[in-house]
């Protein structure tokens, strides 16, 4: 177990610091092959936007027939035509960091008299092309650690999405405020059990104290690990056989609850305990970082205005939501459609108005005048219920801006057009290397998800629990 434990405790440190390593990349000629972009795959497309016939941003002939189209996700952002005739590369200015390369949206908004206006949002930052032909990024008041989740507009009115909270600009766009949504009618303070076990392996719970201390975890286990190791091989010189028992027993004594604690919360987050406590709900713990002022606390997705409803669609881990923005008031809505734990993907409207609802659950096409919602595969009207974190086809993706719809899986991808071979090798950031390692997929693929954690989890508790009964009944 030495090996996959000591790869936990290392992944670990790097997840709980994202902030501090997220400019650095890991060259995917490093990782198995299995994780080469191919056809689109693992969220390299997301989205693309149509922004007309014009030549503005792109030297190759653009005929009347075709418009500029341009393609972003977790590669950044790429120039194309909605025949595919070429890719071109459209990251100049952007940083290198491949975490801060995940575009999560880009819009453009047609007002004269402002230059240019197209603006682009990753988790960490918003962009705006300029003028000089590369993008720049435009600072907005985002507290500590707070993330965008997605960017629209509507008329002449930005709107940028966080986890927490919305931000509105108007021309010429180089200042926002900040909106507060107030409570809705069934808020009742409680928060997912899944989020709150979660931030109790992590020690995001207690701030930055609990993440270090959860850190500190991480160096003991790895030093139960080494010590461990030493007294099994049994060295003939005593010291080092000596003084690694001492150690391993003293630590692993003292720290037994923690140790078992960081162990138990790390088996909870992967099926099948996850999909429980995904589907429950537990007051806030008073003192921790979920017990928020804002009843909207880190959990805000995605936002679109539905211009049929004459509303604003708020797309939230707790459901979707009917928004007022001007008021700032919020009603939820019952007859959406299933969406995945790990978020929705795709919001847009198809050619009837109807919103086409993507996650990991599948694609689900929402009458939303009809209260209806069916499967865009089978037609089926969709569950009722909230199915588990993966259906049958994971959506990463949606695009109708080319001669047919395409939608993209996340392993699978789409075929719509050959995938430029520049961009198989685009670099993965550490920190998504690090959770790829952490969740054991890097191991053994995506049969991790239901397996590894499980069964390695079981294996470190019982391997902790047994050390500490040895050591207390044996001087």
């Amino acid at each position: 177990m030495t090996f996959f434990l000591l790869m936990f405790c290392v992944s670990g440190i790097l997840l709980n610091h994202r902030q501090l390593i997220k400019e650095m990349n890991v060259s995917r000629k490093f990782l198995p092959s299995r994780y080469e972009f191919k056809n689109w795959n693992g969220g390299l497309l997301r989205g693309t936007l149509d922004i007309g016939n014009t030549s503005t941003f792109v030297s190759h002939q653009i005929t009347d027939s075709s418009h500029t189209v341009l393609l972003y996700g977790n590669g950044g952002i790429w120039l194309t035509d909605s025949k595919t005739s070429f890719f071109k590369d459209f990251n100049k200015g952007l940083p290198t960091g491949a975490d801060l390369r995940q575009i999560r949206n880009v819009v453009n908004i047609e007002s004269d008299g402002y230059g240019s206006n197209l603006f682009a949002v990753s988790p960490f930052a918003l962009y705006r092309y300029s003028n000089y032909g590369a993008w720049k990024e435009i600072k907005v008041p985002l507290d500590e650690n707070e993330k965008f989740t997605d960017i629209t507009c509507h008329g002449d009115t930005l709107v940028v999405l966080s986890r927490s909270f919305i931000y509105i600009s108007l021309p010429p766009y180089d200042s926002f405020s900040r909106i507060e949504i107030h409570a809705p009618s069934d808020y009742d303070g409680k928060v997912s059990a899944f989020r709150t076990v979660w931030l109790l392996h992590s020690g995001e719970l207690f701030g930055t104290v609990g993440k270090l201390v959860v850190d500190a975890i991480a160096v003991v286990l790895v030093l139960l690990c080494i010590t461990g190791i030493v007294f099994w091989i049994r060295p003939k010189h005593k010291f080092w056989l000596k003084n690694s028992l001492r150690l391993h027993n003293s630590m692993g004594r003292y720290t037994i609850v923690l140790t078992l604690l960081v162990a138990i919360t790390g088996w909870c987050l992967r099926p099948p305990v996850m999909i429980p406590l995904a589907l429950n709900k537990i007051p806030a713990i008073p003192g921790t970082s979920l017990k928020s002022p804002n009843p909207w606390n880190d959990k805000l997705r995605m936002i679109a205005y539905d211009d049929t409803c004459h509303d604003w669609l708020l797309s939230t881990s707790e459901g979707f939501y009917s928004l007022n923005l001007q008021q700032g008031t919020a009603k939820k809505i019952d007859s959406a459609p299933p969406v995945s734990v790990m978020g929705l993907n795709v919001l847009q409207k198809d050619d009837a108005g109807k919103w086409l609802c993507g996650s990991f659950s599948g694609l689900f096409i929402w009458d939303r005048q009809h209260h209806t919602s069916t499967d865009y595969f089978t037609g089926k009207p969709a569950p009722k219920r909230q199915g588990p974190p993966f259906g049958k086809k994971a959506i990463a993706g949606m695009s109708q801006d080319f001669s047919s719809p395409v939608i993209v899986e996340y392993d699978e991808g789409s075929s719509f057009a050959a995938q430029p071979a520049e961009m198989n090798q685009l670099p993965m950031s550490l920190w998504n290397v690090a959770l790829e390692v952490h969740s054991g997929r890097i191991f053994i693929g995506s049969i991790a998800t239901y397996t590894f954690i499980f069964v390695m989890g079981f294996l470190a508790i019982w391997c902790l629990w047994s050390g500490y009964r040895i050591r207390i009944k044996r001087p």
